[in-house]
């Protein structure tokens, strides 16, 4: 009996310390304070990508490896300022033609990363303006294509490298950004951020040119060594260079980015009785 008297002091004393302290914190945010833990927010973005690897070198043709990018996820806050952060991405980035090999590629992926965001500035400060950084891990679907005769073929089916490789590699993404608070839940801002694959075939593009002659089909021969296309190169022999692999594909977004502030439960429970008072 003793102790459950015991535990039921301890509980009411720290319920009366919680209490107390949210008190304070209130009135040090002039009654604004919002317990930041459990706030959630959603995120959108759009802008473009951009492609580092064995085919960013082109042949002297106007190809800067950008595409298109959009993103679309959510912050769920921890701390004053960290928050987990979930995306769902999508873009496209090219390369080529090499100037060697005549090789060139487009792909069109989606990502999805997991992370932490952590933010300058307290969450209940109010800054309007307040940059950040971000790291995470994530996965990426890889789907190379690469043009021919204006047919545009699968690569990954074709094994033009004599590989069979992972195409849901790791990344580990990270970035810096910052949120400029807009309207009262809408913040606007800029992001740059820079994603390196664990894989190398994010081009399909890596190691040394295959035994040809193993090769699934003559369509895969023939992209495998695309230099038959263009005069004056020289054709490529097995066990030649194809790409390198002491560095893995990278890719880097630049977004225009929203946040819209949804809010904690007790926020939601408020705005309900707001809306719907009692007569």
């Amino acid at each position: 009996m003793t102790r459950y008297i015991f535990t039921l002091l301890l509980l009411t004393g720290i319920g009366l310390l919680s209490a107390d302290a949210y008190s304070q914190k209130r009135n040090q945010y002039n009654g604004k304070y919002v317990a930041p833990f459990g706030v959630m927010s959603l995120t959108g973005g759009v802008g473009v990508a951009y492609y580092m690897g064995d085919l960013s070198k082109t042949s002297g043709k106007k190809n800067l490896g950008i595409g298109p990018a959009v993103s679309i996820g959510g912050l769920y806050r921890l701390t004053e300022q960290l928050s987990a952060r979930g995306e769902l991405r999508f873009y496209q980035v090219s390369g080529g033609p090499h100037p060697i090999t005549n090789l060139s590629f487009r792909t069109r992926n989606p990502d999805l990363n997991l992370g932490i965001q952590a933010d300058l500035f307290a969450f209940n400060d109010h800054k309007m303006v307040n940059p950040y950084l971000y790291g995470g891990l994530g996965l990426t679907y890889l789907t190379p294509q690469a043009e021919q005769n204006g047919t545009w073929y699968k690569l990954p089916q074709y094994q033009t490298g004599g590989v069979k490789y992972n195409r849901v590699p790791l990344v580990i993404t990270g970035g810096i950004g910052v949120s400029v608070q807009a309207f009262d839940r809408l913040s606007l801002g800029l992001e740059l951020n820079n994603t390196y694959s664990t894989s190398d075939y994010l081009d399909d593009v890596s190691g040394v040119f295959p035994e040809f002659d193993k090769l699934p089909s003559e369509q895969a021969r023939q992209l495998s060594d695309r230099t038959w296309e263009v005069p004056g190169l020289t054709k490529q022999e097995p066990g030649w260079h194809r790409g390198t692999t002491k560095i893995s594909d990278m890719y880097l977004f630049l977004q225009f980015r929203a946040t819209y502030l949804i809010g904690n439960r007790m926020q939601a429970r408020e705005r309900k009785k707001t809306r719907c008072p009692k007569f």
